[in-house]
């Protein structure tokens, strides 16, 4: 009888597979071919209480250990059968900060990092969620009815969307502009308002307005003046327009050639020292 309970929890401790603390693992194939299964570990995306965050709580499923092959439209397939999928979203790492992000642009993004991703998966329903974690699989990411393409083909495809829609692209720049001007209005209205009136401790914000734009007082824009300035000065000058300065310009010359010849004695006397004697 111990022996039989013993011979039970082993097989059952194979079956079981491996995953995080937190996490339900799915197992998933590429094709019907393929024996071996892939694992994605998945679990209800929360947050801290009081914490605002990009993604809507209860229908937020977090996805780890998504494969490079497996693309937002593959994943919204895998996990169709759970509900109706309103948004989906490939990271290379996890969101670390807990607020709100700016809408991700179809033409103006980074490329995406080739290896294994996160995904963050919004449903429609909180049903969604809690269905995905009950699945059991292997699921299949290509099949007959949602073929993912390889090789030549996968190329082709991804060549063909690098090229943007015209039309598209510059209603996605007029948006962007109309919203950063509309932006910068509002933040000049409340420096406006702002203008003279005291802070908690009594300082007053002086802000500097004109046709010129005033330079920042960075360490970069000031080394970036000073290169300008000894350019300038340089131009004016005549050299070796004396003899006196000919002959100067001659003494330096050779000064130069003279240490460096000592540098290059003391360098090769260093290898020899070594046993590293490499001359070029």
């Amino acid at each position: 009888m111990v022996a039989r309970r013993r011979k039970r929890a082993a097989r059952d401790s194979e079956n079981r597979i491996p995953s995080p603390s937190g996490y339900t693992a799915i197992p998933i194939k590429f094709s019907e071919k393929q024996q071996a299964s892939h694992y994605l570990y998945v679990r209800a995306h929360s947050v801290r209480e009081g914490t605002k965050s990009t993604w809507p709580r209860k229908r937020t499923l977090f996805v780890l250990n998504v494969p490079p092959y497996c693309t937002e439209e593959c994943l919204s397939c895998l996990l169709s059968s759970c509900g109706p999928v309103q948004s989906m979203e490939l990271q290379d790492k996890p969101d670390l900060a807990e607020s709100l992000k700016e809408p991700r642009s179809k033409f103006f993004h980074p490329k995406p990092v080739p290896g294994f991703q996160v995904a963050y998966v919004v449903f429609q329903k909180p049903g969604g969620v809690s269905a995905a974690l009950a699945l059991k699989g292997p699921l299949l990411v290509s099949t007959e009815s949602h073929p993912v393409k390889t090789g030549i083909q996968k190329w082709i495809r991804d060549y063909a969307d690098s090229v943007p829609d015209p039309e598209a692209l510059r209603v996605e720049v007029d948006t962007f502009m109309e919203a950063y001007d509309q932006k910068i209005a509002e933040e000049e209205t409340k420096a406006k308002e702002e203008e003279g009136v005291p802070d908690e401790e009594g300082w007053v914000k002086v802000i500097r307005r004109g046709r010129r734009p005033v330079l920042p007082r960075t360490e970069a824009a000031s080394l970036r003046v000073l290169e300008r300035e000894r350019r300038k000065r340089a131009r004016k000058e005549l050299l070796n327009f004396y003899a006196w300065q000919h002959r100067e310009s001659k003494m330096e010359h050779l000064a130069q050639l003279r240490k460096k010849f000592e540098e290059d004695k003391q360098r090769i006397e260093l290898l020899r020292a070594q046993r590293k004697f490499r001359p070029y």
